[in-house]
């Protein structure tokens, strides 16, 4: 039972995730939007990496993130392998493919891949930071998969949303991904929900530094009209 809650609340934190993402880039425009590059990227790369898998019976053990396995590259090739049975592979690759368009439809490429990529190497340096955990995982589970990274891409699209709502359901809806996430790694030890809080952040931070940005140019534009 307390396997089919972990994967329910799992399921359900990245259905929020891309709900939002829909939202704040607009249901009714994905037709019109330009192919999103970077998503396509990253999706190849997961995809290469399950075909590695089929074809080298030794690509797990070269390329994951087995703590008792000497390489500085496996922290970053663990997440394009996976190990979570065929509905679990096909889960990460689906919502890797539709959380990155979504992210670089908003965020464009160049940030979504900077997320993506803060994805893999934050949220274990932070946990150590702050006291949470016990160092590297040495749960089987935990050595391989690119959920982690797609669950903190995704929770800055709830943030993006939270900001370009005034409507208190969709409201609830953004705010409740970091609520959500931060009740599951309380409650199951569930680590997409840590990671999704920190996505949150993080993109709370991207947000205001990209408008302050944007505050600057718009004055000087005013400044150079007069």
């Amino acid at each position: 039972m307390g396997a089919i809650l972990f994967n329910v609340t799992t399921a359900a934190l990245m259905v929020m995730m891309v709900n939002c993402g829909l939202g704040v880039v607009g249901r009714d425009t994905l037709r019109s939007r330009p192919l999103p590059w970077a998503a396509i990227a990253l999706t190849a790369v997961a995809v290469g990496g399950v075909l590695l898998q089929l074809v080298w019976s030794g690509a797990m053990d070269a390329l994951d993130a087995d703590p008792a396995k000497s390489g500085w590259w496996r922290e970053f090739t663990s997440v394009f392998m996976q190990n979570g049975g065929l509905f679990g592979d096909l889960w990460n690759l689906v919502t890797l493919a539709a959380v990155a368009a979504l992210a670089q439809w908003y965020w464009g490429g160049p940030l979504t891949l900077g997320f993506f990529l803060a994805g893999i190497v934050l949220p274990g340096r932070i946990d150590d930071l702050l006291g949470f955990g016990d160092g590297p995982s040495t749960d089987p589970r935990n050595f391989a998969g690119s959920s982690g990274a797609t669950y903190f891409l995704g929770a800055t699209l709830a943030l993006a949303f939270l900001t370009r709502t005034r409507l208190p359901k969709e409201i609830a809806l953004a705010a409740g991904v970091p609520v959500l996430g931060l009740a599951m790694w309380l409650a199951q030890d569930n680590g997409h929900g840590l990671v999704s809080v920190y996505g949150f952040i993080l993109g709370g931070a991207a947000w205001a530094v990209r408008r302050q940005v944007a505050q600057r140019r718009e004055a000087r534009g005013q400044a150079a009209r007069r």
